[in-house]
């Protein structure tokens, strides 16, 4: 059994949008959302490098790597922590170009110069202190959905 659950899988295909920290050769963190997050497998993630050459670069010189996705009604998520290998040619790469071709990417073989993949080694929950006071999911929704969407989103 690899380290992503079905729970986690689910909320990263979902949700998509991921927020990858990496470390700047000056020891700084980076922050950077990626939009092509995606499971590749019961132990890695990846994502594709469209515009990401500040977080390529850093990964090649430190590849430790932390992604966190959240839900942002349910105020829910993961983390997950490990190493990344910038893939930019070969076999592996062509193949995994060809995943986000099919996923719906947009001339993926023309945009994507490199794919980071994430060998995942920790994963845990994110949860909102949200949660201190409405104790569900459903409750959390309903607010997140009336701040959203004003008098649109009201939950009938």
């Amino acid at each position: 059994m690899g380290v992503l659950t079905e729970a986690m899988k689910q909320v990263v295909e979902q949700q998509r949008l991921g927020f990858v920290a990496s470390v700047c050769a000056d020891g700084t963190p980076n922050l950077s959302p990626k939009g092509t997050l995606s499971v590749l497998d019961d132990d890695h993630l990846m994502f594709a490098d469209i515009r990401s050459p500040g977080t390529v670069a850093n990964l090649r010189g430190n590849p430790s790597i932390e992604v966190n996705v959240v839900d942002p009604l349910v105020r829910k998520g993961y983390r997950f922590k490990g190493r990344a290998e910038v893939l930019e040619s070969g076999a592996a790469f062509e193949r995994l170009v060809a995943v986000f071709g099919s996923r719906g990417l947009f001339d993926a073989p023309r945009r994507i110069r490199a794919i980071v993949v994430i060998r995942v080694a920790q994963a845990a929950p994110l949860i909102s202190p949200g949660y201190d006071r409405d104790t569900d999911e459903a409750s959390v929704r309903a607010h997140w959905v009336r701040h959203y969407l004003g008098d649109r989103g009201a939950v009938r």
